[in-house]
């Protein structure tokens, strides 16, 4: 997705259903952290493929791994911030990683439905999944998630 923003719809919701299982902050950070790359290609004009390393599983296992310690490291602070809003969890070490690494693979899958230079398998141009949805169903996916999400957390902060 060229707007990381439309990943946070699909994250939210699926981040909203595993709660239990899923440091929220975790896994809605890592569906946009991989937009970094693009982020940074456009940015500066680099002669690098826009869906490059990080869109893989490789690359995200690298990307999902830093998020980790640095979403450990910060757990204080964002447990704060996490129960102002509403949302506050036990933030087990697990649950952090499952949101990493979780998050980063659903932001590259959700990526593979519509971009014939990402390369989930790196060093592999195999893309299994590319084409099976049109960009607008993927896009219409993506903001029928963000309503679902919002709702749910707004059920969810409404019945304490």
């Amino acid at each position: 997705m060229p707007l990381t923003p439309f990943h946070l719809g699909p994250a939210l919701f699926v981040g909203m259903v595993f709660f239990r299982y899923v440091n929220l902050p975790s896994f809605l950070a890592a569906n946009v952290i991989v937009d970094l790359e693009p982020f940074f290609v456009l940015l500066f004009g680099l002669d690098y493929p826009l869906h490059g390393f990080f869109h893989s599983i490789l690359g995200g296992s690298v990307a999902a791994l830093v998020l980790f310690f640095v979403m450990w490291k910060m757990n204080a602070p964002i447990q704060k911030v996490m129960g102002f809003l509403g949302v506050g969890q036990d933030y087990s070490v697990r649950s952090i990683g499952i949101g990493c690494f979780f998050g980063v693979y659903f932001h590259i899958l959700l990526d593979c439905f519509l971009y014939t230079d990402i390369m989930p398998f790196y060093p592999s141009d195999f893309n299994p999944v590319y084409g099976w949805f049109s960009g607008n169903e993927v896009y219409l996916f993506c903001v029928v998630s963000l309503v679902l999400g919002v709702l749910w957390y707004g059920y969810k902060i409404t019945r304490k």
